[in-house]
């Protein structure tokens, strides 16, 4: 096969090498075969001629450790643009302390055994889009100033990516972690993207920084996964994602999306200053959400649907809850919710006259009264009712609970058709407001008996006691003059 034909007829990209079809190495200028089928004079002739800074051109090519090592050394540790792709490294590659002055790629690169690139520094982009590493792979401590692209890489063992540092973007999209992998105290400057990557064993993030968004949507962790003391700039996605084990997050300051996120294991979030969405997630094992310091606002519960769900120190103003699947399996500690407004009201319905003592209240009763300006379709008041009624079993602040009671009764009573049971409950709640407002009790007492002493007070000053008349007993007459009269 001549040289011209072979070129067509492996469209790769590059003059390949003569020796056999089979080999797609760069071919060498003059010899027109790639540095593992040079002759060793060949191949001391063309590492002459490279030097510090130099770029090269090993696509497609076999290396092994030796062939790679002198490379290094004729380079002096220190690469122009690189071009390894499709390359296939038998031995360990062993590129740690490499500077790479130009673009780095490696992309559908094959890497029979140890891959290191430790401390390596890239200082424009480096790509390794499909490569595949059937042992350990390590960027650890190193430098990338430009673009990280790691899309659909395969990593046999662990990955050790520890104290390494991107400058802009970096994308792992698809990538396969068969081992552990690592990136405590990773710094990514730009955007990160984990989209649709799988670990099959435990993966850690800790004291990791990304700086704009860090997207794990739809990723699978199939072992552990720890997300903790980690910072985010903006927003942290798992939407969509499926752990079959425990996943822990601690982080503050951004927004949380879990949105139709699968957790079979335990499930712990400790965030501050943070807003989480957790609408259409399912949570099958022990979850809790909590408040660390400042403020976490909870935006949907939406179609959630949690075996065992803590939410502690969480702002559920805003939340609607009514969508839950199971709002007997909440539980809540030290909760915001929304409340009814103060004062009195006066209008032209029944009562005329309505004043708001001050409690506790979902999100869908404010929707319900009209009190909310969120344009979504509230429940209606019996639904309500069944609502208050579930989720007052988890709540622990009796206060709470005793306004959760006091809703369902109330939504119970609004949800009744107007007849005896209407009448019943609206007597009941004006008497003694559902057996839970005593005060109000009491205040119908006194009332009564101001009533009753002012009535007793006002018939005494109208009608005076009248002076009893007194009976003499009769004079009696001296026996003499008796006896003269007859």
């Amino acid at each position: 096969m001549t040289p011209l034909l072979k070129i067509l007829s492996l469209d790769v990209g590059w003059k390949t090498c003569d020796v056999s079809p089979e080999c797609v190495g760069t071919a060498c200028r003059p010899y027109g075969r790639c540095m593992a089928h040079l002759t060793p004079a060949e191949l001391d002739e063309a590492l002459r001629e490279l030097a510090p800074g130099q770029g090269v051109d090993l696509r497609g090519t076999t290396i092994d450790e030796e062939l790679l090592t002198r490379i290094l050394d004729a380079t002096e540790r220190h690469l122009g643009r690189a071009r390894f792709d499709h390359a296939s490294f038998t031995g360990p590659a062993r590129f740690g302390g490499v500077v790479f002055a130009g673009d780095a790629t490696f992309g559908h690169a094959r890497f029979a055994r140890l891959a290191s690139f430790f401390g390596t520094r890239f200082t424009r982009n480096a790509s390794f889009r499909e490569a595949g590493f059937a042992r350990e792979f390590s960027m650890h401590e190193a430098r990338v100033r430009g673009h990280g692209a790691f899309d659909h890489v395969r990593i046999g063992r662990d990955a050790l990516f520890g104290d390494a540092r991107f400058g802009k973007d970096a994308s792992f999209l698809g990538a396969e972690f068969h081992g552990f992998a690592a990136f405590d105290g990773t710094m990514f400057d730009g955007e990160t993207i984990f989209r649709g990557a799988r670990f099959h064993r435990a993966v850690s993030y800790r004291k990791a920084v990304f700086a704009g968004t860090a997207g794990f949507e739809g990723a699978r962790f199939h072992n552990s996964a720890f997300l903790t003391q980690v910072h985010v700039g903006r927003r942290l996605t798992l939407s969509g994602i499926h752990a079959s084990a425990l996943l822990e997050l601690d982080t503050a300051g951004c927004a949380v999306d879990l949105r139709a996120a699968r957790i079979h294991g335990r499930f712990t979030a400790r965030l501050s200053d943070a807003d989480i969405d957790l609408r259409e997630a399912v949570l099958i094992g022990a979850s809790a959400v909590t408040r660390r310091a400042g403020r976490l606002r909870v935006l949907s519960l939406d179609r959630l649907d949690a075996g065992a769900l803590t939410l502690s120190g969480v702002d559920l103003s805003a939340c609607r809850l009514a969508q839950l699947r199971r709002p007997e399996a909440l539980r809540l500690s030290d909760c915001v919710f929304a409340a009814t407004p103060r004062g009195v009201r006066f209008g032209l319905r029944w009562p005329p006259v309505l004043w708001w003592a001050g409690r506790r209240v979902l999100a869908d009763e404010h929707a319900w009264r009209g009190w909310s300006t969120r344009e979504e379709q509230p429940p209606d008041a019996g639904r309500l009712a069944t609502l208050y009624e579930r989720l007052r079993r988890g709540v622990d602040d009796k206060r709470t609970s005793a306004d959760f009671a006091f809703g369902a009764m109330e939504m119970r009573r609004l949800a009744s058709s107007r007849g005896r049971a209407r009448l019943a409950l609206s007597a009941y709640w004006l008497a003694c407001g559902y057996g839970l407002r005593m005060g109000r009790t009491v205040g119908w007492v006194a009332l009564v008996a101001a009533i009753a002493a002012v009535t007793m007070f006002w018939s005494a000053g109208a009608h005076p006691a009248r002076r009893p008349v007194s009976h003499r007993s009769p004079t009696p007459v001296p026996a003499a003059h008796v006896s003269a009269i007859h």
